[in-house]
C-alpha cells in the first residue's frame, strides 16, 4: 500500500496543529559574569525574571541556619555534564567555589533569577 493510507486507501489526517504552549522553550544557560537578567511573559500575561549570568550566590550555611550572599568563584563540577562547569555555566546541583568554601545549587537559576546553594561540609 502507499505510505500514508490506511488498507482501505483513506487518508490518514493529522489530528490536531502545532500550538504554541506545546512548543519547546528556549534553553537558557547561566554563565558566571556580572548580573544580567530578563523579563519573559509567560502564560496568562505573567511576567517572570529569569537569569542570564549571575556572579553572587544566597549561601545558606546548615549549622547557623544563616544565609549570606557571597561572590561566586568558579564552577568546580557539575554532575548534569561536566563540560558545564569548563564553561563556568551553573544549573541545579552545580558544585560552586565561594568565600566560604564548597556549596551546592538547590535551585534553578535560569527559571528563578536568583542562585540558591548551600555549604558543603568536608567529611574526614
Amino acid at each position: 500500500m502507499k505510505k500514508g493510507r490506511k488498507i482501505t486507501g483513506g487518508k490518514y489526517k493529522k489530528f490536531a496543529g502545532k500550538k504554541k504552549h506545546s512548543l519547546p522553550g528556549i534553553e537558557r544557560k547561566v554563565k558566571l559574569r556580572d548580573t544580567k537578567q530578563k523579563t519573559i511573559r509567560g502564560r496568562g500575561g505573567n511576567e517572570r525574571t529569569v537569569l542570564l549570568s549571575e556572579k553572587f550566590a544566597n549561601v545558606l550555611d546548615p549549622k547557623s541556619k544563616k544565609s549570606k550572599k557571597v561572590e561566586i568563584k568558579n564552577v568546580l563540577e557539575t554532575p548534569a555534564n561536566r563540560f558545564l562547569a569548563r564553561q563556568n555555566i551553573i544549573n541545579k546541583s552545580a558544585i560552586i567555589e565561594t568565600e566560604l568554601g564548597k556549596a551546592k545549587v538547590t535551585n534553578r537559576p535560569s527559571q528563578e533569577g536568583s542562585i540558591q546553594a548551600i555549604l558543603i561540609t568536608e567529611k574526614k
